[in-house]
């Protein structure tokens, strides 16, 4: 996601590469990326951070207890753009206390392609500049959303986590149709031309997709034998489980 961030802000030209700086574990990872996009890789934080206005922190959640203790210090007077999933601004602002504002922002997966919509959260009421600034950065990976605070775990589990969801759907379409006696090729084609073509005509039309669901199935059809099949294996219940799951996730990892 850090990549798919990068590669945003420079494709819409927000910052230059010359611009971004980045740093990573001793894994490769960071000269990487500053490889791929040209931008400035070190694992000097002072020298990372020295010049910085924004600091976005794109690590693993589980290692935010472990961060450099100078970035106490380093990260002073700056902006910070947290995307760790389930880790609440309390947490953050006592890691990072001398920060202007921090924002919580979960993105998700379609954002490596400027498909994404992101969920975010500011500690402080932000000034103009600043709010202007996170939405440039995270419209970068397509949209964003400000919520409060006390709704970002429920939106890491539909949106955050639903790209996985909506990927599983795709394959298990794929897999009945095979069962149903097609290539593997043409099923895979049809159900993510499918997904993709219904989902289009959601966004495009403004119609819900309970009456766009209603429109394909007339009765006695062979639409509606397949959705009385899904209301027979409680697909709504199972989905609300799915979400909520993933939900109480986030919470635990706070």
């Amino acid at each position: 996601m850090a990549g798919a961030i990068v590669s945003g802000l420079l494709k819409q030209e927000i910052f230059s590469p010359d611009q971004i700086g980045c740093t990573g574990a001793a894994d490769g990872t960071a000269e990487a990326l500053a490889k791929k996009t040209g931008i400035h890789a070190t694992y000097n934080l002072n020298e990372l951070l020295s010049d910085a206005s924004v600091v976005i922190a794109a690590f693993k959640p589980q290692q935010l207890r472990e961060i450099d203790p100078q970035l106490r210090d380093l990260t002073k007077g700056k902006l910070l753009l947290s995307i760790l999933a389930g880790s609440r601004l309390d947490l953050l602002s006592e890691k990072f206390p001398k920060t202007r504002n921090i924002v919580r922002a979960m993105p998700n997966s379609p954002g490596q392609i400027g498909a994404g919509i992101t969920a975010y959260t500011f500690l402080h009421s932000p000034e103009n500049s600043d709010r202007t600034l996170v939405t440039q950065i995270l419209d970068s990976l397509g949209e964003s959303l400000e919520l409060p605070e006390s709704q970002l775990d429920a939106a890491t589990g539909v949106s955050g986590s639903g790209p996985a969801y909506v990927f599983e759907f795709i394959a298990a379409l794929r897999d009945a149709g095979v069962e149903a006696g097609l290539e593997r090729d043409v099923a895979a084609r049809l159900a993510l031309s499918t997904v993709h073509g219904a989902a289009k005509l959601v966004l495009q039309s403004g119609i819900e997709p309970e009456t766009l669901r209603d429109q394909v199935a007339s009765p006695g059809g062979t639409t509606l034998a397949g959705l009385e099949e899904m209301t027979k294996g409680r697909f709504r219940e199972i989905i609300k489980k799915t979400v909520l799951a993933a939900k109480r996730r986030s919470e635990e990892l706070s």
